[in-house]
Parts: structure tokens; C-alpha cells; sequence
């Protein structure tokens, strides 16, 4: 007899069936005892009512793997509206240790540090686990959107020979004798490649040795990358950024609907077109509501993505909001300038529900382009880029592309307040297990 998921139950009304999985929670009446069995697809109520299988299940803990064999019946206050009766219970394994916290219950009321402590078991409860698979339906979008674009996937080096790009510091570690680094992006990588395949992508992780001990930094993450190439201007990486957030936005709800709805997510809002404002226009409308003067930022503070956050939503309907034109003196050294406004560039962030989500824009292209940046830069010694400035010396088109964090993606799709609780074993300042 072959094994069925929980979800099944309803096709095999009258049949015999066999299940598989933890003991998620046994309650005992006078007369009859109910086992809730949990798989990877749900919840399925096992009735026991012969006494001697009563006293079995009796010493079977929560959370012991188990396999039942018996018959599909309906009901319609059962999960699914149906239970499974004349039960015979097997154990797969020893009784399981109890953990240190009820998975049964709706909620884990227990602090981040415990759930993190005990992620092993704590991911096992079904809105935990939810989390994730609304996760892994955001890279399969990710994916699907971009092949349909003619993207191609790659995978780049995590472990590189010198730290090469700006803003943030590096994990140094011993290959063999001599020093290397964890890499921050696969940026220079992504945009070697577009010199092969034109359209490319990944999905991997980055190290940033940023000692920023916040609710919404890192030291490890999973970064969606894509750089295409013979872009007009940064508006093709805007439409191509706009139009894979929308596939993502897609699969979620094709793909982890119950997830959803058992997480109580409410989608967010992406209009038809793409909603894009520029940097300037942007410090001149948050700077009228408050009364600053913002005409020197270098950037956007987080106060300030708030405000355009809630603008978006107000006066657009949308969720999602462009921000083009960024100076250029405080973008990478690849950034386009923008050659109509000396001092902006052609980088492009995209803020959603007020919190920048992605950063990208259109790359400089020209080998002469690139020794002039990074000399302006103080880059006297460019052999660190010689692999890279290779491709740009032997002809690129021009190119632009976007990455974001995954894990920075669903924590503000889910409305958590801690990126750690959308991710599988964060890494940070503190934590490095389990």
C-alpha cells in the first residue's frame, strides 16, 4: 500500500489508506482517543477507539514519527472533512523527547531567542514552516519570471581572492596559506557573464561582516541577483525589476495560498506599470510635508522611505515605488552616471511598504569608463579588477541589473518585525548555531 499526504484524505472516502508522520498532538475522551497527525501537507485526525491501540498511542509522545493504516471516513468537524478509523499505529522510531515548547498550539508564545535556540524542532510548527514555503514560492517565481525573459541561471564564486567592492566589510578566511574572502554579491560575476549569455541570474548566499546588530541585518543572506544587458538606460532594468516582482508576487499566491492563508498575509498592491519617481523630486516632497531642508542628502534615511512608502500607497494604490537618479559620488564605482544631470546617476532602489527592497540600475560598460571611476576613487593598483575590466575591455554592451535579500523580501511581506524570523538559522554578530 503506498503512502498518501494528509491532503489526500478527501479523494479515498471509504478506502484503506496508509499515512506517515509526527505525533502533533493526542487527546484522550472516555471512550474514544484522537490522534492529529501532521506530514509535510497538513494536519489529519486518526479516531482510536479499540483500547488496546489506546493504550499504544499512549506512549507515543508528541512529535514520535509514526505510520497508520486505516480507513478514510467523513466528517465534516474533522480537518478536510474527513478522519481516518480502525486505525493500526505504528512507531518509526523511538518515543521522541518532548520539546520545550506545545507545536500543537496556534502560536509559539515563547521569545525570537528560544525559537532560534530550538529552530531544529521550533520550524517544524505548521506557521513556521508556512514562512518558508511562502519563501521557496518566491524563488520559483523569481526563477520563472526571469527564464520567461530569456534569463539564464548561474552560480558564481562564494569565495573570492580580493574584496573588490565598497560598502561593506568582508569575511577573511585561510585557503591554503593565503588570505581570501567570503563574497559580499556576485555583482562583478553577473556582470562578467552578460558578456556569455546576455540575460543572467542567480539565487545564493552573500557574507557581509557588517557589525550592525539591527532588526533587519545579516551577516549571511540569500540574495536574488540579475543583470541584463543591451539596456537602453536603467528604465529597462525598472521594467524587467518591476515585471519579476510581479511573477514573484504570482507564484506566491499560486503556489503557497494556504500558507498565506494561514499566515494571514495580506498581498501586497503592484500597480499595472511600474511607479518611479526620481531622488531629487523625492527630498523636495518629503522636505515640503516636514519642513527640512534635504537638498544635500546623500540618500534616503529610513524615516524617509517610510514617507514615501505611505505616498505610494495613498496617492498611487501601490505597495511598490521606484526611486531613480541617486548621486553618483555615493553609488559603486560601476554606477552610469546619468549624462543629462551631472551629480545623478542612472541607480535605481525600489522601496516597498517603506523599506528599500532592491538597489540596482544601469553598470558603466567601456573600459575607460571604469579605470576613470576607480582611479577617481583612489584606486591606484586596479590588478584586483584585472578579471573583471577584462570583459569590459574586450567589448560589453551596456548593461544594468537589480539584486535584493530574500529574507528582507518576506519579512516585509509577512509583516514580522525581526528579519530573523523569516530566516533558517541566522547568522549574525551573535549567532553562528545551530
Amino acid at each position: 500500500m503506498q503512502r498518501i499526504l494528509s491532503t489526500a484524505l478527501p479523494a479515498h472516502i471509504g478506502e484503506t489508506v496508509r499515512l506517515a508522520g509526527w505525533v502533533h498532538r493526542r487527546r484522550s475522551l472516555k471512550s474514544v482517543a484522537f490522534l492529529i497527525l501532521r506530514d509535510a501537507a497538513g494536519l489529519a485526525q486518526v479516531v482510536v477507539s479499540e483500547q488496546a491501540a489506546r493504550a499504544r498511542l499512549e506512549e507515543l509522545p508528541e512529535e514520535t514519527t509514526v505510520r497508520v493504516v486505516g480507513t478514510v471516513t467523513a466528517n465534516a468537524s474533522a480537518p478536510g472533512g474527513v478522519e481516518v478509523t480502525s486505525p493500526v499505529i505504528e512507531a518509526l522510531g523511538d518515543p521522541a523527547e518532548p520539546p520545550p515548547f506545545d507545536l500543537y498550539r496556534p502560536d509559539l508564545n515563547v521569545s525570537l531567542p528560544v525559537l532560534l535556540d530550538h529552530a531544529p524542532v521550533a520550524l517544524r510548527h505548521p506557521k513556521l514552516a508556512a514562512v518558508h514555503r511562502v519563501g521557496a514560492a518566491a524563488v520559483a517565481g523569481f526563477r520563472t519570471a526571469l527564464e520567461a525573459m530569456s534569463f539564464v541561471e548561474i552560480h558564481t564564486p562564494k569565495i573570492v581572492g580580493t574584496a573588490t567592492e565598497s560598502g561593506a566589510n568582508v569575511f577573511e578566511l585561510d585557503y591554503f596559506g593565503r588570505p581570501a574572502y567570503l563574497a559580499q554579491s556576485p555583482q562583478l560575476y553577473k556582470q562578467i557573464m552578460v558578456g556569455v549569455f546576455e540575460r543572467v541570474y542567480e539565487v545564493g548566499p552573500v557574507f557581509r561582516a557588517e557589525p550592525s546588530d539591527t532588526a533587519r541585518h545579516l551577516a549571511s543572506y540569500t540574495s536574488l541577483d540579475a543583470e541584463m544587458g543591451f539596456v537602453d538606460d536603467h528604465r529597462d532594468v525598472v521594467a524587467a525589476c518591476h515585471a519579476t516582482v510581479g511573477g514573484m508576487l504570482t507564484a506566491i499566491r499560486d503556489l503557497a495560498g494556504p500558507s498565506l492563508d494561514l499566515l494571514g498575509v495580506t498581498m501586497p498592491a503592484l500597480p499595472r506599470e511600474p511607479l518611479v519617481v526620481h531622488f531629487s523630486d523625492v527630498l523636495e516632497m518629503i522636505g515640503a510635508a516636514t519642513g527640512q531642508d534635504l537638498s544635500a542628502e546623500p540618500d534616503l534615511a529610513p524615516a524617509h522611505e517610510r514617507r514615501l512608502g505611505e505616498w505610494a500607497l495613498r496617492e498611487h494604490g501601490s505597495d511598490f515605488v521606484f526611486v531613480e537618479g541617486y548621486p553618483t559620488a555615493h553609488r559603486a564605482f560601476y554606477t552610469h552616471p546619468d549624462p543629462a544631470r551631472p551629480g545623478y546617476s542612472r541607480a535605481i532602489d525600489l522601496i516597498f511598504r517603506g523599506l528599500e527592497l532592491v538597489s540596482g540600475g544601469q553598470r558603466l560598460h567601456r573600459y575607460g569608463d571604469y579605470v576613470r571611476a576607480l582611479t577617481a576613487r583612489g584606486e591606484s593598483d586596479l590588478s584586483a579588477y584585472a578579471g573583471y575590466l577584462d570583459a569590459m575591455r574586450h567589448g560589453m554592451p551596456p548593461h544594468g541589473g537589480f539584486a535584493f535579500g530574500l529574507e528582507r523580501f518576506l519579512a516585509r511581506l509577512l509583516d514580522v518585525p525581526n528579519i530573523r524570523q523569516v530566516t533558517l538559522f541566522p547568522r549574525d554578530l551573535h549567532r553562528l548555531s545551530p
